[in-house]
């Protein structure tokens, strides 16, 4: 074709690259496609020989972890202090989100959350004291996810928090998680002051034991089935959990009423559970820890079992690589950001709460979720297409979980590390948005994609150990 037929010819172009290429020829009536490319990532030279050298053995051990993973039966079975269940808890440790981090590298909001423990404890009776103490090397800091729990947030748990207590019935391991705080100034959020204070002392002396004791009554409940059963009606358990609490509500609610024999007490509890949308985000968040735990320690295996970020980093664990951290800088969500607030005011990403992305709940379910979209920004296409997306990362589809405008096909479950660096595609999550500053608060949610750097570092390193 000559350069006169070619210019005199419609124009049909195909894209490779940034999008609004394809959408400027479209305003201009010219036909184009765009291909879905992506640079390669950044990973050892030999890292893909190895790995495909031994595709087989990891195709076998992923198999197992997500057969693990599939068949976990997390239920909630009681309530205690963190300082008597939760392994390796003693009087001067403070649990956190995320991979281990030391107080001069905590972001403000944990920081927040770390003096409002302090004082909450007793250990302080003022925040400069409570700072004070935080600083001064007598407090020992872990994430959560090392002593088989997790937190939203900065996750902060302290020895006198009343903590939830899940049993994965299939393998008999346990996960722990305190108790919702509701919206608003909360510790979480790294707020601080007599309101917060005055919250977990009411926790505790009230709403811990009432709870408690409704639990020994009803026995064991499944959360499994409840989690399946939210997602149906429409939540994904991660931002939204007004269908799980709901159903949590009427399974303990004629408990709690047989049970306590205050009914100021009662009533307080139930109005707190019944106005806290967010209350059954912490159990579906020990629900996939406990899952994801009984895959830790399958060797070969490319299968992630742990997602978290402490507002300074975010990192992975496999559960091929023991209990290895693979971390990078934690970015700042794409947000909608509440009245005065802008992306400026927001602290990087925080909280252990991807274990439900991990899981294939949050954002990998957000399809089943659509009025999700109200609250973290986009449209209800946005979430058809996150969840698609999230397929191409995945070892497989979960049994239970399953997702209605898909079909009730299977949540997409098990991030494979191998695919998320071949294909350049990293997981999805939805979050919650805490201020910079420690005592403000959340100041928005939204939707961020986990950083690259984790999963290249953990694809090298499954490699170096198959090697």
């Amino acid at each position: 074709m000559s350069i006169q037929q070619l210019f005199g010819a419609p124009l049909k172009v195909v894209n490779v690259g940034i999008e609004a290429f394809k959408e400027t020829c479209g305003k201009f009536s010219a036909s184009a496609v765009q291909v879905d490319w992506r640079p390669a990532v950044d990973v050892a030279p030999e890292s893909e020989a190895i790995l495909a050298k031994h595709a087989t053995r990891i195709e076998k051990a992923n198999q197992k972890a997500l057969e693990i993973i599939l068949a976990g039966a997390p239920k909630l079975v009681g309530l205690e202090i963190a300082r008597r269940v939760i392994p390796g808890m003693t009087a001067d440790t403070i649990l956190h989100a995320g991979p281990p981090i030391t107080w001069d590298r905590m972001c403000g909001p944990m920081r927040g959350g770390v003096m409002a423990g302090l004082v909450y404890e007793g250990r302080a009776t003022t925040l400069a004291a409570a700072e004070q103490l935080a600083s001064s090397g007598k407090i020992q800091y872990a994430p959560c996810h090392e002593h088989a729990a997790v937190g939203p947030m900065a996750g902060i748990v302290t020895p006198s928090m009343p903590v939830w207590i899940i049993k994965n019935e299939t393998y008999g391991n346990f996960a722990y998680c305190t108790l919702n705080e509701g919206l608003g100034k909360v510790l979480r959020y790294g707020a601080f002051g007599d309101e917060v204070t005055q919250r977990l002392k009411w926790m505790e002396t009230v709403l811990y034991p009432v709870l408690k004791a409704a639990l020994a009554q009803t026995g064991p409940i499944d959360l499994k089935n409840l989690i399946a059963q939210a997602l149906h009606m429409g939540d994904e358990v991660h931002n939204r959990n007004r269908a799980g609490t709901s159903l949590l509500y009427r399974a303990i609610a004629p408990a709690v009423l047989a049970t306590c024999d205050n009914k100021d007490d009662a009533v307080a509890v139930l109005n707190f559970i019944n106005g806290n949308d967010h209350f059954f985000l912490n159990l579906s968040m020990p629900a996939c820890k406990a899952t994801l735990d009984a895959a830790r320690g399958v060797k070969g295996s490319s299968i992630a079992v742990v997602m978290a970020r402490n507002g300074t980093d975010f990192g992975i664990q496999l559960a091929g690589t023991g209990d290895l951290w693979f971390t990078a800088p934690a970015e700042v969500p794409d947000a909608l950001y509440f009245a005065g607030f802008t992306k400026d005011d927001a602290n990087p990403d925080i909280g252990d709460s991807a274990i439900t992305e991990t899981g294939g709940l949050g954002g990998f379910a957000i399809a089943a979720a659509p009025a999700i979209v109200q609250f973290v920004g986009g449209a209800a296409a946005d979430a058809l297409r996150y969840t698609l997306q999230m397929y191409e990362i995945t070892a497989g589809e979960s049994r239970m979980y399953q997702i209605p405008a898909l079909d009730f096909r299977g949540t997409p479950t098990g991030i494979d590390v191998r695919k998320v660096v071949e294909k350049n595609l990293v997981p999805v999550i939805d979050t919650g948005v805490a201020h910079k500053q420690a005592g403000v608060g959340q100041v928005g949610a939204g939707i961020v994609a986990a950083p690259m750097g984790p999963f290249a570092k953990a694809y090298d390193a499954l490699a170096k150990i198959l090697k």
